[in-house]
């Protein structure tokens, strides 16, 4: 039998044990960060603010990412209204200066603060309506997803003449970005029967 051969084998043979026998060290897990407004929520508080009223509230929810073209309309997305209240102001002040996404920090409100809010579903131009509102400040959130689109030209080869000259050759490739945007707005009915229009990016 071949020296190399039998050489081999028992290299083969001896690193498999060392694998066997190695420690595998765990992958380190993510941790994630869970953060709550600490003022107490007032239910009653917010029921009230979400009582019936004359007001109505009209919108269009939509993105533009480069000022200079056209909006890409948040076509039927639910839209969220919350009564903005002390405990919503704490949340959303958290927020505002906790809050980071890349970093597995969020910011939540309570499920009971949650219960208390209104929903609406746009249309395939971004329209949305709340109607029935009392005077009051409120809160408006939507989240859209849409895809944008490139290309670029990919090298594939490179061709040589016959006096030394040298020619490249390339292929246009596409390909397509996925985006998430949270669109959210302020908005206050002033007088009981107003209409408030806003725009919501």
């Amino acid at each position: 039998m071949n020296l190399k051969f039998l050489c081999s084998v028992f290299f083969m043979f001896c690193l498999n044990q060392n694998i066997q026998a190695q420690y595998v060290e765990k992958e380190e897990e993510e941790k994630i960060t869970t953060l709550y407004p600490e003022v107490v929520f007032d239910s009653i508080q917010a029921k009230k603010a979400l009582a019936l009223g004359k007001g109505k509230i009209t919108g269009v929810a939509f993105t533009r990412p480069i000022f200079s073209q056209p909006r890409i309309y948040a076509g039927n997305i639910k839209i969220v209204l919350f009564p903005v209240t002390p405990y919503f102001e704490a949340w959303y002040k958290l927020r505002k200066s906790k809050e980071n996404l890349k970093k597995r920090r969020y910011v939540y409100m309570s499920d009971a603060a949650y219960k208390y809010r209104l929903e609406a579903i746009t249309n395939s131009a971004g329209k949305f309506t709340f109607p029935d509102m009392k005077p009051g400040k409120y809160f408006l959130q939507g989240f859209m997803t849409w895809s944008s689109t490139g290309s670029y030209d990919q090298l594939t080869g490179t061709s040589y003449g016959s006096y030394g000259t040298q020619a490249n050759h390339y292929e246009k490739k596409y390909y397509t970005v996925d985006h998430n945007e949270r669109l959210e707005e302020f908005v206050e009915i002033k007088e009981d029967g107003e209409v408030v229009k806003v725009k919501l990016k």
